[in-house]
């Protein structure tokens, strides 16, 4: 069970298959490396590496939960691991963090894919594409009163309605939920505050790599404008929207997923 510990003391785990390529994915807000439990048979060609945050998954707790401290953690792992000529794969939270970490990782990265994502989770003046603030505060509040309901509830809220058959569902809840680790309600409040003043716009139009950005045509949590607003002021931005899907494609529909990411590395 591979670690790596930061110059700070975060301990970070990471789980690797394959070779070629690699290929980085970071997961979303409380949830671990195993949301991508259905890519691991991408290692045919390349290096496939899932990394928990801090905090999160079998990483260690760490004294804060910042959006740069989550992006100096994803440069000292691609120091420790000397990566180069890499793929970062970012979903929902993990979108933030690789827009954070961009210019620090510029000259190592071949080009990005940008899953579920949005620079900036809460609405503004000329950008309509998220929650409110309101919103928001009400998440860390019901996580105050009742950790795990408000985390289920969650985790449902991910789903479109009819996007999957129970037996999928079933399958993603025993081998994704059941299998990974929740982080400790501290964390989780501690790291939703990036949702609330998380602001990457600016930094887009500075990303001058190939971005794949996929969304569920039905997202609640992060709605599929939020994609469309970065592909227009990306350089190279395309955006792919997955029919019927929500919060989560990847997931849901991993063939199909499965396929747009394998399309797009063919080309980069």
């Amino acid at each position: 069970m591979p670690f790596v510990e930061t110059s700070t003391g975060v301990t970070l785990h990471y789980e690797e298959i394959g070779s070629g390529r690699p290929i980085v994915f970071l997961h979303g807000w409380a949830m671990s490396t195993q949301v991508w439990r259905f890519q691991q048979q991408l290692d045919d060609n390349c290096r496939l590496i899932f990394l928990d945050q801090r905090g999160h998954g079998q990483s260690s707790t760490a004294p804060g939960y910042k959006l740069d401290d989550f992006a100096v953690d994803l440069v000292a792992f691609f120091d420790r691991l000397e990566l180069s000529g890499a793929v970062l794969v970012g979903w929902s939270m993990g979108v933030q963090v690789a827009l954070q970490a961009f210019p620090a990782l510029r000259s190592r990265l071949a080009a990005l894919v940008l899953i579920g994502g949005t620079p900036r989770f809460t609405t503004a003046d000329q950008y309509p594409h998220g929650q409110s603030a309101v919103e928001v505060k009400g998440l860390g509040l019901r996580l105050r009163r009742d950790y795990q309901k408000t985390m289920g509830d969650f985790f449902r809220g991910m789903f479109a309605e009819g996007e999957m058959e129970g037996a999928q569902y079933q399958r993603i809840v025993h081998e994704i939920v059941m299998g990974g680790r929740s982080p400790d309600p501290d964390t989780a409040r501690q790291s939703l505050e990036i949702l609330s003043v998380a602001d990457l716009r600016d930094g887009l139009p500075l990303i001058d790599r190939p971005v794949l950005l996929v969304h569920g045509e039905f997202d609640k949590i992060c709605p599929a404008s939020a994609s469309a607003y970065m592909a227009d002021r990306l350089p190279m931005g395309e955006l792919k929207v997955m029919q019927g899907c929500g919060h989560a494609p990847f997931m849901t529909q991993p063939e199909q997923f499965n396929e747009l990411l394998l399309e797009f590395l063919a080309r980069v």
